[in-house]
């Protein structure tokens, strides 16, 4: 594979999120990621959205450019071959991305056949407790700071953000270690919890300090905390978030719409200087109401040009069939493919959004079937030969794709 991570060769345990996205995120700069699953596949290989035949893309959309490689864990004789793997020898190999827990997984047992193994393992509490995005997210209190104002129960995100988070922080983790290794000749253990990345975000985003202050962050609705953001309904019933965050952006809007005056003495009336984005934050709501009918007198279309025109910051709102539909990005240009993925037929696929100037992008590669690369590795990285693989299919040790 092409990439500017070519040559890195990446053994991969993994379900869910976190760790399949730090693995792919790999995969796609062209980096060698080998997983080895069960032959019936993970605990995620059926996860929802699923096609009418029950073929996950989910799974494909995290597992994409990867190696497969079937085994029965449960078998000593299966376990001993991922060791193996895992340890293979050669500059570019022993390292090991997994979110799974197991006794011979351990770093210290893995180590014992390789000193410079590298070795990232995505955790979900650091002391090693469960934990998934969906009980994180309400631990660190944002579902309590999301809705409209009025409501007073806590709105859970749809979006894994911490679990993204997460799996970009691994891959870097496992890059980081592999470049001391490099240098050193030293190998490392890496570890990372998904509920400290989300502690962490806490502190890096002020709210910690927020908090301590003995402010409780309330909701406000779709409104951008701080500045000014809103959203707005338009003449056709489109909605439109409009935000005036830079002193550019407010200029323009408020030329735009013509309400630069009446912001003016809206702000001496407030005793409020709009020109300062926390002071328009606090005037949002006066704010809007002076926006609000330029909105509602126009289709969303027109507003969307005259936004651009004015260089203004805005968004349509849409569903995920209609960013599929009506958003040119998703379905041209350099980040897109259609790829033949098995059970799923052609599905319209990202590549890596990273561009690396002195790197060709690869093309998006499709997910693998279960399997499918099983025989190549065991002879490639382990040196089997095709009479002691297929001994190991017969006896249900490994396992090929159909």
């Amino acid at each position: 594979m092409s990439g500017i991570l070519a040559g890195l060769r990446v053994m991969e345990g993994s379900a869910f999120v976190a760790a399949p996205l730090a693995g792919m995120t790999l995969a796609q700069m062209g980096a060698e990621v080998i997983r080895f699953d069960r032959p019936e596949g993970g605990l995620d290989h059926h996860r929802w959205p699923v096609n009418a035949d029950g073929v996950s893309w989910f799974w494909a959309g995290l597992n994409k450019g990867k190696k497969s490689v079937a085994v029965d864990l449960r078998s000593p004789e299966g376990r001993e071959l991922v060791t193996a793997l895992i340890t293979a020898p050669g500059e570019d190999a022993g390292v090991f991305l997994t979110n799974l827990r197991a006794k011979w997984m351990e770093y210290e047992t893995l180590r014992k056949r390789r000193e410079d193994l590298i070795m990232v393992t995505v955790l979900g509490t650091r002391d090693g407790g469960p934990a998934v995005d969906y009980t994180v997210n309400p631990m660190v209190g944002f579902p309590d700071a999301t809705g409209p104002e009025d409501a007073t129960d806590p709105v859970a995100h749809v979006l894994p953000a911490w679990d993204c988070i997460c799996g970009q922080m691994a891959a870097v983790g496992l890059l980081a270690a592999e470049r001391r290794r490099l240098r050193s000749g030293k190998g490392e253990s890496v570890e990372i919890a998904l509920k400290d990345v989300a502690l962490a975000m806490l502190g890096n985003l002020g709210i910690i300090g927020e908090a301590a202050a003995g402010r409780d962050r309330p909701k406000i609705g779709n409104a951008l905390f701080g500045a000014y953001g809103q959203d707005f309904l338009c003449a056709d019933g489109r909605r439109v978030m409009v935000v005036g965050l830079t002193d550019g952006q407010w200029a323009g809007l408020t030329a735009l719409t013509g309400t630069q005056a009446a912001m003016d003495a809206l702000g001496a009336r407030l005793g409020l200087d709009l020109s300062r984005e926390g002071d328009r934050f606090a005037a949002r709501k006066e704010i809007t109401a002076l926006l609000a009918p330029w909105f509602a007198a126009r289709p969303s279309g027109d507003v969307g040009r005259m936004l651009d025109k004015a260089r203004v910051a805005w968004g349509p709102f849409r569903t995920f069939r209609q960013a599929l539909a009506e958003d040119p990005e998703l379905t041209a240009g350099p980040l897109f493919s259609m790829v033949e993925h098995p059970g799923l037929g052609a599905v319209l696929t990202p590549g890596s959004p990273l561009s690396f100037l002195g790197a060709a992008g690869a093309q998006p590669a499709p997910a693998p079937r279960l399997g499918q690369h099983t025989e190549e590795v065991l002879s490639r990285v382990l040196g089997l030969g095709s009479g002691e693989i297929g001994r190991l299919v017969d006896r249900g040790v490994v396992a090929t794709a159909a």
